[in-house]
Protein backbone atom coordinates (compact mmCIF):
# COMPACT_ATOMS: atom_id res chain seq x y z
CA UNK A 1 0.00 0.00 0.00
CA UNK A 2 1.33 3.70 -0.66
CA UNK A 3 0.15 6.47 0.96
CA UNK A 4 0.54 10.01 -0.66
CA UNK A 5 -0.98 13.37 -0.89
CA UNK A 6 -2.58 15.64 -3.41
CA UNK A 7 -4.34 18.76 -4.20
CA UNK A 8 -7.30 16.36 -2.55
CA UNK A 9 -8.71 17.29 0.82
CA UNK A 10 -7.61 14.25 2.50
CA UNK A 11 -4.37 11.85 1.84
CA UNK A 12 -4.78 9.29 -1.31
CA UNK A 13 -3.80 5.79 -0.55
CA UNK A 14 -3.15 3.55 -3.55
CA UNK A 15 -4.70 -0.19 -2.63
CA UNK A 16 -4.84 -3.44 -4.30
CA UNK A 17 -8.64 -3.94 -5.86
CA UNK A 18 -10.49 -6.43 -3.79
CA UNK A 19 -13.50 -8.33 -4.71
CA UNK A 20 -16.01 -6.47 -2.62
CA UNK A 21 -14.88 -3.44 -4.86
CA UNK A 22 -16.62 -4.50 -7.99
CA UNK A 23 -19.80 -2.71 -7.58
CA UNK A 24 -18.59 0.37 -6.63
CA UNK A 25 -15.86 0.19 -10.03
CA UNK A 26 -18.77 -1.20 -11.79
CA UNK A 27 -20.71 2.53 -11.14
CA UNK A 28 -17.51 4.16 -11.55
CA UNK A 29 -17.44 2.91 -15.27
CA UNK A 30 -21.13 3.42 -16.31
CA UNK A 31 -21.09 6.88 -14.72
CA UNK A 32 -18.13 8.27 -16.30
CA UNK A 33 -19.40 11.91 -17.29
CA UNK A 34 -16.93 10.73 -20.38
CA UNK A 35 -19.05 8.20 -21.83
CA UNK A 36 -21.95 10.19 -22.05
CA UNK A 37 -23.87 10.54 -25.19
CA UNK A 38 -22.13 9.11 -28.19
CA UNK A 39 -20.04 7.13 -26.12
CA UNK A 40 -23.01 5.50 -23.61
CA UNK A 41 -22.87 2.44 -25.96
CA UNK A 42 -19.44 1.51 -25.09
CA UNK A 43 -19.98 1.05 -21.40
CA UNK A 44 -23.63 0.11 -21.19
CA UNK A 45 -24.39 -2.78 -19.52
CA UNK A 46 -20.15 -2.90 -18.27
CA UNK A 47 -19.32 -4.52 -15.66
CA UNK A 48 -16.02 -4.99 -13.36
CA UNK A 49 -16.69 -8.70 -11.72
CA UNK A 50 -15.05 -9.81 -9.13
CA UNK A 51 -13.51 -12.53 -11.30
CA UNK A 52 -12.06 -9.51 -13.44
CA UNK A 53 -10.43 -7.95 -10.13
CA UNK A 54 -9.20 -11.53 -9.56
CA UNK A 55 -7.57 -11.91 -12.73
CA UNK A 56 -5.44 -8.79 -12.99
CA UNK A 57 -3.57 -6.21 -11.46
CA UNK A 58 -6.19 -3.70 -9.83
CA UNK A 59 -5.51 -1.12 -8.35
CA UNK A 60 -7.77 1.72 -6.44
CA UNK A 61 -7.31 5.46 -5.11
CA UNK A 62 -9.40 5.85 -2.08
CA UNK A 63 -9.55 9.02 0.10
CA UNK A 64 -8.83 8.13 3.63
CA UNK A 65 -11.94 9.00 6.05
CA UNK A 66 -13.50 6.86 8.94
CA UNK A 67 -15.88 5.37 6.81
CA UNK A 68 -12.80 3.25 5.07
CA UNK A 69 -12.62 5.20 2.39
CA UNK A 70 -14.26 6.68 -0.88
CA UNK A 71 -12.68 5.11 -3.88
CA UNK A 72 -11.61 7.99 -6.19
CA UNK A 73 -10.34 6.30 -9.69
CA UNK A 74 -8.74 2.84 -10.38
CA UNK A 75 -6.68 1.37 -12.95
CA UNK A 76 -6.39 -2.25 -14.11
CA UNK A 77 -2.61 -3.20 -15.66
CA UNK A 78 -2.69 -6.46 -17.68
CA UNK A 79 0.63 -8.43 -18.02
CA UNK A 80 0.26 -10.43 -21.14
CA UNK A 81 0.04 -8.67 -23.30
CA UNK A 82 1.13 -5.81 -21.41
CA UNK A 83 -1.40 -3.46 -21.44
CA UNK A 84 -2.98 -0.66 -19.12
CA UNK A 85 -6.49 -1.82 -20.05
CA UNK A 86 -8.61 0.38 -17.71
CA UNK A 87 -8.14 3.43 -16.02
CA UNK A 88 -11.24 5.67 -14.43
CA UNK A 89 -11.35 8.89 -12.11
CA UNK A 90 -14.64 9.70 -10.74
CA UNK A 91 -15.80 12.62 -12.56
CA UNK A 92 -16.25 15.01 -9.28
CA UNK A 93 -12.32 14.62 -8.66
CA UNK A 94 -11.14 14.71 -12.03
CA UNK A 95 -8.34 17.53 -12.37
CA UNK A 96 -6.83 16.77 -8.50
CA UNK A 97 -3.97 14.55 -9.28
CA UNK A 98 -5.02 11.43 -9.06
CA UNK A 99 -4.99 10.26 -12.76
CA UNK A 100 -1.07 11.43 -12.38
CA UNK A 101 -0.94 9.13 -9.15
CA UNK A 102 -2.63 6.36 -10.72
CA UNK A 103 -0.67 6.31 -14.10
CA UNK A 104 2.76 7.01 -11.79
CA UNK A 105 1.68 3.94 -9.25
CA UNK A 106 0.96 1.59 -12.39
CA UNK A 107 4.20 2.53 -14.01
CA UNK A 108 5.65 1.70 -10.91
CA UNK A 109 3.76 -1.66 -10.96
CA UNK A 110 4.83 -2.39 -14.12
CA UNK A 111 8.67 -1.71 -13.60
CA UNK A 112 8.48 -4.47 -10.80
CA UNK A 113 6.75 -6.62 -13.12
CA UNK A 114 9.62 -6.69 -15.17
CA UNK A 115 7.85 -4.38 -18.11
CA UNK A 116 9.46 -2.17 -20.30
CA UNK A 117 6.71 -0.90 -22.12
CA UNK A 118 2.95 -1.34 -22.31
CA UNK A 119 0.40 -0.09 -24.76
CA UNK A 120 -3.22 1.43 -23.94
CA UNK A 121 -5.94 1.85 -25.79
CA UNK A 122 -7.47 5.58 -25.42
CA UNK A 123 -11.49 6.92 -24.92
CA UNK A 124 -11.26 9.77 -27.02
CA UNK A 125 -11.95 12.42 -25.15
CA UNK A 126 -9.17 10.73 -22.72
CA UNK A 127 -6.24 11.46 -25.27
CA UNK A 128 -4.54 14.70 -24.02
CA UNK A 129 -4.80 12.78 -20.52
CA UNK A 130 -2.26 10.41 -22.20
CA UNK A 131 -0.13 12.68 -23.98
CA UNK A 132 0.33 15.01 -20.90
CA UNK A 133 1.01 12.09 -18.31
CA UNK A 134 4.30 10.75 -21.14
CA UNK A 135 2.15 8.24 -23.32
CA UNK A 136 3.62 8.59 -26.75
CA UNK A 137 1.18 8.10 -29.81
CA UNK A 138 1.66 4.72 -31.79
CA UNK A 139 -1.44 4.60 -33.99
CA UNK A 140 -5.47 3.62 -34.34
CA UNK A 141 -7.46 1.23 -32.51
CA UNK A 142 -10.05 0.57 -35.42
CA UNK A 143 -13.86 0.66 -34.49
CA UNK A 144 -15.00 -2.48 -33.54
CA UNK A 145 -19.27 -1.89 -34.04
CA UNK A 146 -21.30 -2.27 -32.38
CA UNK A 147 -19.70 -1.66 -28.88
CA UNK A 148 -16.83 0.55 -30.21
CA UNK A 149 -18.45 2.09 -33.53
CA UNK A 150 -15.46 4.58 -33.56
CA UNK A 151 -11.49 4.57 -33.90
CA UNK A 152 -9.63 5.15 -30.88
CA UNK A 153 -6.00 6.59 -30.33
CA UNK A 154 -3.48 4.14 -29.20
CA UNK A 155 -0.24 5.04 -26.93
CA UNK A 156 2.60 3.12 -25.49
CA UNK A 157 4.09 4.05 -21.78
CA UNK A 158 8.07 3.04 -21.57
CA UNK A 159 8.66 2.16 -18.75
CA UNK A 160 12.31 3.25 -17.77
CA UNK A 161 14.28 1.06 -15.38
CA UNK A 162 14.87 1.46 -11.74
Amino acid sequence: MSSRTSPVSRPITIRRAVARDAKRLTRLVRGSGAYQGEYAAAVEGYRVGPDYIEAHRAFVAVDADEHGGRILGFYSLVLAPPELDLLFVADAVQGRGIGRLLIAHMQSEARAAGLDRLKVVSHVPAEDFYHRVGAVRTGTAFANPPAVPWDRPEFEFRIPSG
